[in-house]
């Protein structure tokens, strides 16, 4: 009788205790807020934000690194002198330095060299090491290279964001924005509006509403120069674009995690809205937010309209991403602004003029 015998029982031991160390972070993190945005009650539309920018790293991108740093540990690929890189805008690879360093790992994050500065503060401050490329699109193939150089891991988020997190359940997002409305006017939303950077958020949402029999339907935003949006209504999913000057949602390319057949709308929203939703939403709320967020803003109002009229009421929810902090030096500057040739003031006329009064 022949076998091989891998088993490494100091390696087992280190894994058991860093699954464990990420585990505890979870324990330590309370469930993150979800806030009443101020719509006029005889709307009879419920608008919620839930505040993602609350995590230990400030972003939604916690989760998603939680569960990468998970789903590696369980299948064998991190062990206790792995070198993590990943290809990121910047959140993902903020919050997966933060469990590097938890972990004791070296962290490399290749990113595209317009990613904010204020983001590569925060990945350094956590002791990662950033990678900086001019070709948005050539981040993949720099971070398998580093990877195999350093004998290390790439996380590839933009794969398996779509697997790593049990859509069923177990406390992920989507579990808790139900759990966090049963006690609302409107406890099963019509809709649940989310933007798409790997496809994770959207894939487990999407999943779970069907599995859990909910009638509510999924809205997935899009910025300029994102693949998604024109993928998802030709069909093609070969189909590439330029970037995104959103940071953290849309994508050059149709990435493995994005699962288009779980979507029941996408919505595609110029730059200059987004940033103006993004400013409008602070002015409203006082809540600091993202682009991104102002994306997601920017389609709710639509939405709304788009209830009213027909005369249905009924919840909406969507995120708030990350805080507008990481994004003083472009999206909150008048100059970037004006270089970028982004106009945001009829935009901020038309979302000031939604709300009476």
């Amino acid at each position: 009788m022949r076998f091989v015998d891998r088993h490494h029982t100091g390696t087992r031991r280190w894994v058991a205790e860093a699954i464990r160390k990420v585990e505890a972070d979870a324990n330590r993190s309370c469930d993150t807020h979800l806030h009443v945005f101020p719509l006029p009650s005889h709307w009879g539309v419920n608008l919620y934000l839930k505040d993602e920018s609350v995590h230990p790293t400030g972003s939604l991108k916690h989760r998603l690194a939680r569960s990468l740093f998970l789903y590696g540990l369980a299948n064998g690929w991190i062990g206790p002198s792995t070198t993590i890189v990943e290809a990121s805008s910047g959140s993902t690879a903020v919050s997966e330095a933060y469990f590097a360093r938890l972990l004791g790992l070296p962290f490399i994050a290749v990113m595209p060299a317009a990613t904010s500065p204020e983001k590569i503060h925060l990945i350094e401050f956590y002791g990662g090491k950033c990678h900086l490329v001019d070709d948005p699109g050539a981040i993949y193939d720099e971070s398998h290279r580093l990877a195999a150089e350093t004998g290390g891991h790439f996380m590839d988020q933009f794969t398996y964001a779509e697997r790593a997190t049990d859509w069923r359940g177990n406390n992920n997002i989507a579990e808790s924005i139900f759990s966090q409305l049963s006690l609302e006017p409107h406890p099963e939303p019509a809709w649940i509006v989310v933007g798409a950077g790997t496809g994770g958020t959207s894939s487990t949402i999407g999943r779970y509403i069907r599995y859990r029999r909910h009638a509510t339907r999924l809205a997935v935003v899009d910025p300029e120069g994102s693949a998604f949006y024109p993928s998802w209504t030709s069909g093609d999913v070969s189909v590439t674009a330029p970037g995104s000057r959103i940071e953290g949602i849309g994508r050059p390319r149709v990435e493995p995690s994005f699962q288009h057949t779980v979507i029941d709308r996408m919505i595609a929203v110029p730059d200059a809205r987004s940033i103006a939703a993004m400013h409008w939403t602070r002015e409203v709320t006082g809540l600091d937010v993202g682009g991104s967020t102002g994306t997601n803003m920017a389609a709710c109002v639509e939405l709304i309209q788009e209830m009213r009229e027909a005369g249905e009421q009924g919840s909406i929810v969507t995120l708030v991403c990350d805080s507008g902090d990481r994004y003083k030096g472009t999206y909150g500057n008048p100059g970037w602004l004006a270089d970028q040739g982004l106009d945001i003031e009829p935009h901020l006329a038309e979302l000031r003029a939604f709300l009476p009064g």
